[in-house]
């Protein structure tokens, strides 16, 4: 646990001095046990989702394949979780069809809750 955290705080740290606070959750087991108990959805194996402040994953907001995936009528604030495999990652970007983008993050599971409002595509990478 002590390597997650310093894992954890060193991502946040990084994407911080970027001035974008996209971080992990503190632990996976916590999401694993509010899925178990039905409040919250999980993202599919292989892909990454952003999960609405009710706990639902709209599928719109599920995507599978490398590249820019625009957003539409995305606001507000919501959950990124990465269940990608292989190491794969995504970046947020502000500008249509992945550019401006934050630095690419690879850490699997759920991250803290971001206002996407100004957010409009996600890029999948390998």
């Amino acid at each position: 646990m002590r390597k997650f955290a310093m894992t954890a705080v060193g991502i946040a740290a990084a994407v911080i001095g970027t001035g974008v606070a996209l971080a992990p959750t503190a632990s996976a087991a916590t999401e694993a046990a509010e899925a178990t108990a039905g409040t919250t959805a999980t993202c599919p194996s292989g892909a990454v989702c952003l999960r609405e402040p009710n706990g639902s994953i709209l599928s719109k907001n599920i995507w599978y394949s490398y590249g820019a995936h625009n957003l539409s009528n995305v606001t507000g604030t919501k959950v990124l979780i990465n269940s990608q495999t292989g190491g794969a990652g995504f970046a947020i970007c502000k500008g249509y069809n992945g550019t401006n983008c934050y630095p690419v993050q690879r850490y699997t599971g759920a991250y803290l809750p971001y206002d996407f409002t100004p957010i409009n595509s996600i890029v999948l990478v390998k």
